[in-house]
């Protein structure tokens, strides 16, 4: 079974970016990028699709990141997706709360596409 990666975030320059560095991945590894644009769609995607490895913003209509990564930890069929918690929200606070939850990651934005594909080879254990 090939290897899914999904990007749920719902303003489309930053999911765009998010595609466009993680594009080699596709290539190189035969990832299947997905992509989501709300938390309800990306959970739903979640159940369906199974990736290994979610990029999860947390500030999104319909359901908050924070809403969709407790749901994905709390169900025992979805419970080993790793989920990177991408957001604007750089407080300690935040971030506590979030890998309290079960996010195994917490990036703030602005980001830096090389260490999010570089990360994403380390979740979904790509090795050169």
């Amino acid at each position: 079974m090939g290897k899914k990666l999904l990007i749920v975030e719902d303003e489309l320059h930053i999911r765009t970016l998010l595609e466009q560095a993680l594009e080699d991945l596709e290539e190189e590894y035969a990832v299947e990028i997905i992509t989501a644009s709300d938390g309800e769609e990306g959970l739903e995607i979640i159940r369906k699709e199974r990736p290994q490895a979610v990029f999860l913003d947390i500030m999104m209509p319909k359901m908050n990141g924070y809403e969709v990564c407790k749901a994905v930890k709390q169900d025992p069929e979805l419970k080993d997706t790793i989920i990177v918690l991408l957001t604007a929200k750089g407080q300690e606070a935040d971030r506590r709360k979030g890998l309290e939850i079960g996010a195994y990651d917490y990036m703030t934005k602005p980001f830096d596409p090389d260490e999010v594909v570089e990360l994403a080879k380390e979740l979904l254990q790509l090795v050169d």
